[in-house]
């Protein structure tokens, strides 16, 4: 495996492909990476992207900025001032308020999701339903590359506020030993995996130390599967790496590796099938997910080849979702029904081993609701839904239906069916909304106590 290499929209002029770029390419990414991150590495540029179908290589799509993830005066105003070196304030100026324009943390993870101890936050830590708490170790808070699509922009682009970020975990076992509720905790970031060993087990020996009998399993939030494979093949640590998972699983702990995989191409090369299998045989379990995103996996037949790839190779298929309200989501949404009818072709093709994968779900700020599809109740036509997950553990797969709708991309561009004034979840959501979101001994947000 080559050396590591990763390129930013300062230094891709340096690698080979940028001369494969048309002007218009080469533009948007300098105009867009104001605004949105961009961070690409070798084994992206020379292994996954077809450079022959460029512009429309769902690779290049997934890694590369594009014009139309910025709204057409948007894009022209950071454009013109980036141009001229002597408004590089007003550019500044541009860039945040372009980027306070695209909602920044959405569904409640500033206002809802961060734990409060005694009326503190905890730095690097959420905690959205009763069972799961996520930890964002500071020393990995970037990616090896980063999706044009993330939901989690604001954590790579200088914009402190928005970023998590937990550089001990004292304050995180002491959280978890006062909350016996939770049962998994996710590493998460930007992507832990791009921590060497040496840093990642000073995160998680002391959790495999303390006394957190409850805590069953540690999952780990990653694309450097399909990003970085050779981080458990060929790097220097790699076998460290490995072998810290089967301490993890000799702990007697669930170890669960969430790889965020968006096509099949990232697991069709001979380096990714050997991570998975070396990774499988430390007794891990890899699950993937990914939203259904345009220009990148918005076909069925995409998404049927992935779960069978994944099958065969032992992995579980997990979540299918549905784009999440922030960033570039014009760009990269697909309305509900076109989600509900891509995924319901797609496992109609593949075996039940590949039916493990939930979705459409929406993320959203009561939490994940799936889209169960269109339906026809007292002669109304509806689409009916139910959560996966909610901040009330009473509101888990309760269905719901609201007023059928071509173009709804979210839950928010639903109304209630059967002329109903709102969804039932409202007035108790409106409620948690109002009161603190965590506190050292619960709270109506995470347990769903009143």
């Amino acid at each position: 495996m080559a050396e590591y290499h990763a390129y930013t929209a300062r230094s891709i002029h340096r690698h080979p492909c940028w001369q494969k770029l048309a002007p218009e390419l080469r533009e948007a990414v300098e105009v867009v990476s104001h605004v949105l991150p961009f961070r690409v590495n070798d084994y992206v540029l020379d292994r996954l992207i077809d450079w022959s179908q460029v512009p429309d290589d769902p690779m290049f799509q997934l890694t590369f900025p594009q014009r139309g993830m910025l709204a057409p005066a948007d894009y022209e105003s950071i454009a013109r001032l980036s141009r001229d070196p002597d408004r590089a304030d007003e550019l500044s100026s541009e860039v945040r308020r372009v980027r306070l324009s695209l909602n920044p943390h959405p569904d409640g993870q500033l206002e809802l999701n961060v734990p409060l101890v005694e009326g503190e936050p905890i730095p690097g830590l959420q905690h959205k339903y009763a069972e799961t708490v996520l930890f964002f170790p500071a020393a990995g808070q970037t990616c090896h590359a980063y999706c044009t699509f993330c939901f989690r922009w604001p954590q790579f682009v200088g914009m402190p506020e928005y970023r998590f970020a937990a550089r001990e975990t004292d304050e995180l076992i002491a959280y978890l030993s006062d909350h016996t509720e939770v049962t998994d905790l996710l590493l998460t970031g930007g992507d832990p995996m791009v921590m060497t060993t040496d840093v990642l087990r000073r995160y998680v020996d002391p959790l495999l130390e303390a006394e957190l009998p409850h805590l069953t399993s540690i999952r780990i939030g990653t694309k450097s599967i399909s990003y970085w494979p050779a981080r458990y093949v060929t790097d220097d640590d790699a076998d460290d790496l490995l072998a810290l998972f089967r301490r993890i699983v000799a702990s007697g702990r669930n170890l669960v590796v969430m790889a965020h995989i968006n096509h099949p191409r990232e697991l069709s090369t001979e380096l990714a099938v050997t991570a998975v299998r070396r990774i499988r045989d430390t007794g891990a379990q890899i699950r993937t997910q990914s939203p259904l995103v345009r220009h990148i996996n918005d076909d069925p037949a995409v998404w049927a080849e992935l779960w069978r790839r994944c099958v065969h190779l032992g992995i579980v298929p997990y979540y299918f979702f549905v784009e999440r309200d922030t960033g570039a989501r014009d760009y990269f949404s697909v309305p509900l029904v076109e989600a509900w009818r891509i995924f319901r072709e797609a496992a109609q093709t593949v075996s039940g081993l590949a039916r493990t994968v939930r979705g459409p779900s929406m993320s959203t700020t009561a939490g994940k609701i799936e889209l169960l599809g269109p339906a026809i109740v007292h002669g109304e036509r509806c689409l009916a839904l139910r959560f996966l997950q909610g901040r009330n553990p009473d509101w888990t797969y309760r269905p719901f239906f609201a007023r059928y709708s071509e173009t709804a991309t979210w839950i928010d561009e639903l109304e209630p069916a059967f002329g109903e004034p709102e969804f039932f979840f409202m007035p108790q959501l409106r409620s948690m909304m109002t009161t603190n979101p965590a506190t050292s001994t619960g709270s109506p947000a995470i347990s769903g106590r009143q």
